[in-house]
């Protein structure tokens, strides 16, 4: 889906604001039509820096942030390096989402500056598919540096966000360079008609997209190849029945 000539015009005016030269961005479709049509350019943009943080505080939820990252990341080309600084990225689980252990370059780091350092050189390095980096506070000149380092390669940068406190949690309202930004939430799963667990469902919530739209979906989590799912008893509903447009939050 290409945006109407008077909408492209107007974002290119928005990119030459921010001194940003107006160009064909490259994207990184989801591959559901409900949620590519909320992002300019139909996809999530390459060469660009994205936030996503769990719905709570909570475990469950950061684990399920971490798996949507995941998620994006298999599907980009080339090694991804992950940087965090708790040694508690659960190899096995990614890989349910798509990424493989062979693909990912692991690296620890001691505090969110390292962390974000570590980010920033692999954003500029130019020879790998994603960079993830896990950080509770992300300042809008570290987000710059991020947004900036990923455009000067094509490098999709991820900015996981995760709390040890929940007074920390407050950081995620702030503004950053980031392209987008996404909360993901637990959801029951998929009904079976026979004893067991279905699919895992997230409330997703594109709470921030630069010249783009805020929307929540209710989404089938991350298969094995990085796929969200649509389901199934929303597969024939409408766009706006899908996803629907709310206030942005940042």
């Amino acid at each position: 889906m290409r945006p109407q000539p008077a909408l492209q015009s107007l974002r290119d005016r928005i990119e030459r604001i921010e001194g940003r030269p107006a160009r064909e961005r490259s994207v990184l479709p989801f591959g559901i039509a409900a949620v590519d049509s909320r992002l300019p350019g139909g996809g999530l943009a390459l060469g660009a820096l994205h936030e996503v943080a769990g719905g709570g505080d909570g475990a469950i939820d950061g684990a399920a942030a971490a798996l949507f990252g995941a998620g994006i990341a298999a599907r980009t080309r080339g090694k991804v390096l992950w940087c965090l600084t708790r040694s508690d990225l659960f190899a096995p689980a990614i890989a349910q989402a798509g990424l493989g252990p062979d693909r990912v370059v692991h690296v620890e780091a001691g505090d969110d500056g390292t962390v974000l350092a570590c980010m920033e050189e692999g954003l500029r390095h130019g020879g790998l598919g994603s960079v993830v980096g896990e950080v509770a506070r992300l300042s809008m000149t570290a987000s710059r540096r991020l947004q900036l380092a990923a455009e000067g390669t094509g490098t999709l940068g991820i900015a996981l966000r995760r709390w040890r406190r929940q007074a920390e949690a407050s950081d995620f309202g702030q503004p950053t360079a980031a392209m987008t930004r996404w909360r993901v939430s637990v959801l029951p799963s998929t009904a079976l008609p026979v004893p067991g667990v279905g699919r895992h469902r997230w409330l997703v919530e594109l709470i921030r997209a630069r010249a783009g739209e805020s929307a929540d979906f209710e989404l089938e989590a991350c298969d094995g190849k990085g796929r969200l799912g649509l389901p199934a008893e929303l597969v024939d509903r409408s766009v706006s029945a899908q996803g629907w447009r709310r206030g942005a939050s940042g």
